[in-house]
């Protein structure tokens, strides 16, 4: 019989890569990061009932070289001398994590701070989880606002991200990436 792969645990990961070259700051990324040596394979928004967050060591010890790594990844890159990157995975958790699913978001852009990147991919994660959730609010309500709204609704218990930013430097590709990775 078939048995799906759901996993049952995920870490989060990031990294920064400089290079001449572009597809080499990206491999260089995924060095920083602790994934290189795997197969990457991006995959949308859903984080699993029932999965817990691990540290990075625990996550890569049991993983095989080679093997194909299922993630959210969110990847920024540019040669453009001071131009500040980043790349970042918002991570929105429901109270009752064992039978709902939660979500990830990937967001990259272009002159935010980490702090920035993070919190709006956050916002993002727990926008979409708590459209499913059945919270409302008005598309017009402010971060603090929605944040307070999803607190006292008391359906969504964590939120959290991942984010990397670097500012590129004179004649280099500079990539970030940022990653939630599901292992077993």
């Amino acid at each position: 019989m078939y048995e799906p792969f759901v996993p049952k645990e995920i870490f989060l990961t990031k990294g920064i890569g400089r290079h001449k070259e572009k597809l080499a700051s990206f491999e260089e990324a995924l060095r920083d990061a602790k994934i290189a040596p795997f197969n990457i394979v991006p995959v949308s928004s859903i984080f699993p009932p029932g999965c817990k967050i691990i540290p990075v060591s625990k996550g890569v010890a049991q993983l095989k070289t080679g093997q194909i790594l299922h993630c959210v990844i969110s990847r920024n890159t540019s040669n453009e001398y001071r131009r500040l990157i980043s790349a970042s995975v918002g991570v929105a958790i429901p109270k009752d994590s064992a039978h709902y699913h939660g979500y990830l978001s990937e967001h990259h852009s272009f002159g935010e701070t980490d702090k920035q990147a993070g919190d709006y991919a956050e916002d993002l994660a727990a926008m979409m989880l708590s459209t499913t959730l059945g919270i409302d609010f008005d598309s017009d309500t402010t971060w603090d606002q929605k944040e307070e709204i999803w607190k006292m609704s008391g359906k969504i218990v964590k939120t959290t991200n991942i984010t990397q930013s670097a500012i590129c430097v004179d004649g280099m590709w500079t990539t970030v990436i940022a990653a939630a990775v599901f292992v077993k």
